[in-house]
């Protein structure tokens, strides 16, 4: 029986609106800033008004999902009688999955009855919103929870994560690049090339002189690793640059016929690492 509910979280960054359109559940990681008390979930505030904080040199610290937050959503929905299938910000990059685990084991002794499989998608943003799509285009087809768990873990290490930030200081501030890179690659108008591996960690790969050259490597990388065998798709995701995310769309689309089906905003949650001005390109490759 096809009864059950694929929950994320909003590592995703999907929104609200798209997860209830597919009929997805999710949970909120949360951010605040330096210096106030108030805690805000990664949907609570808008894209262009967080960078602009970040532009005017404010910073952000975010903050994972605890196991109490997964064991309140996750009994909700046991409680109507549905099982559950979680699909979850990568471990590489947060402890909110863990947390999952940690809630799951837990509510399975009181809901032996009942079923919760959790995933960890080693993703993020969009390409674990791009997974969330898979599995619930697996689910409408009549596949059940066990399926369609498996037939996300069989893609996931295709799935290619490119993307390119704009300003070097916000990956020195979180220690991926050192101070002297920094200074360097600002003076040079260096702008890093960078994925997600296979442990769903960020991996520095390249280094392109200027932004065109930023964002059409991300096209060059979709024309390397794209599997021919599989849909023309792609997800992109952007921290208020929208014009840019609309320049990789249209490359797809003329250089290889790629459908972009889903343009969404960097969440606060990723953004306050990467920073204003990063683009991100997802897709299923040969490899990640």
């Amino acid at each position: 029986m096809n009864n059950f509910v694929i929950i994320t979280d909003s590592g995703c960054d999907l929104s609200p609106l798209v997860l209830n359109e597919w009929g997805v559940e999710y949970i909120d990681l949360t951010f605040r800033f330096e210096g106030e008390d108030k805690e805000y979930s990664n949907n609570e505030m808008g894209s262009t008004s967080f960078y602009n904080r970040m532009k005017n040199g404010e910073t952000a610290k975010t903050a994972a999902i605890n196991p109490d937050k997964f064991t309140e959503a996750f009994e909700n929905i046991l409680n109507s009688g549905k099982d559950i299938l979680y699909l979850g910000f990568s471990s590489g990059l947060s402890t909110t999955y863990n947390s999952s685990l940690i809630a799951t084991e837990e509510l399975l002794e009181k809901y032996p009855e009942q079923k919760i499989i959790c995933v960890d998608t080693l993703a993020a943003s969009a390409g674990q919103g791009l997974l969330v799509y898979f599995a619930v285009e697996k689910k409408n087809s009549g596949a059940n929870i066990e399926d369609v768990a498996k037939y996300i873990d069989s893609i996931k290490l295709s799935l290619c994560h490119w993307f390119t930030v704009d300003d070097l200081v916000y990956l020195k501030r979180g220690g991926r690049i050192s101070p002297a890179v920094a200074f360097v690659g600002a003076v040079l108008g260096i702008k890093p090339v960078l994925h997600v591996d296979n442990d769903g960690k960020l991996i520095s790969v390249s280094k392109a002189r200027g932004r065109k050259a930023s964002l059409s490597a991300l096209i060059e990388k979709y024309e390397q690793l794209a599997d021919e065998n599989a849909e023309k798709l792609a997800f992109i995701s952007h921290a208020d640059c929208d014009e840019d995310a609309e320049f990789v769309k249209d490359q797809l689309l003329k250089k290889f016929g790629t459908h972009t089906k889903i343009i969404t905003n960097v969440g606060p949650v990723i953004g306050a690492h990467s920073g204003p001005g990063t683009l991100a390109l997802f897709f299923i490759g040969k490899e990640r």
